[in-house]
């Protein structure tokens, strides 16, 4: 049976609310990490000693920065980052101040996801490239890009689950959407029913994500239409 409180939120419009902001979080936070881990990634698999224009001590630089923000757990970056966040949007609470948050922790993220799919084009593809004459941009535009869009679109899947849950772990310094429903109204008022069905709303969103980003990889998989 679910308690008298899940009845009122819902009449509320509460979950409902709650629902959208995770989703909107989840994209808007996701789109600006993939605008910044993308050219990251590029960049890191480029300058790489094996990649097309080695730059060592670019490559050290940026792969120190990508390395040291992803080992920060992400409570601890979320708290460290406040500043950041007032700094950026003006506020350090609500939807506005924890995506720019989610974007500080998301970006190294995909950044290593980026930079794993792109190293997984062939030497072969590349070289053929290079003899035809292309440059560096070239390639990089026109090959390791294209070729690596199923595994890419993959990550960012991956991507965008892992970005939800760090949504729900940011309700618990004033984040909105369904992490906080459930505290709030869920754990801190012993409704155990309002949790779990925050947690069975959040695994269908998953779903959602996961089943439409796996069929946009299928499609676009060059290997899956031979």
């Amino acid at each position: 049976m679910l308690s008298e409180m899940f009845y009122k939120l819902w009449d509320n419009g509460l979950i409902q609310l709650g629902v959208w902001e995770t989703i909107y979080m989840t994209l808007i936070a996701s789109a600006i990490a993939y605008a910044i881990g993308l050219p990251l990634g590029v960049v890191l698999t480029v300058t790489d000693d094996s990649g097309i224009h080695p730059v060592r001590w670019l490559n050290r630089a940026l792969g120190l920065v990508v390395n040291f923000f992803r080992s920060i757990p992400f409570l601890i970056l979320m708290v460290a980052m406040l500043p950041v966040a007032k700094l950026i949007v003006g506020k350090s609470l609500g939807n506005s101040a924890m995506i720019v948050m989610l974007v500080i922790a998301a970006a190294p993220y995909v950044a290593r996801m980026v930079e794993s799919s792109v190293k997984e084009v062939g030497a072969g593809v590349i070289e053929a490239a290079q003899s035809m004459g292309a440059g560096n941009f070239q390639i990089i535009w026109k090959v390791l890009l294209p070729e690596a869009k199923p595994s890419l679109i993959l990550g960012a899947v991956i991507s965008m689950v892992t970005i939800l849950g760090y949504s729900a772990m940011a309700s618990t310094i004033g984040g909105t959407g369904l992490g906080q429903i459930a505290i709030i109204y869920g754990h801190q008022r012993s409704n155990d029913d309002i949790t779990w069905i925050c947690v069975f709303l959040t695994v269908i969103i998953v779903q959602i994500i996961q089943e439409v980003g796996t069929h946009i990889a299928r499609c676009t998989d060059k290997r899956a239409k031979k």
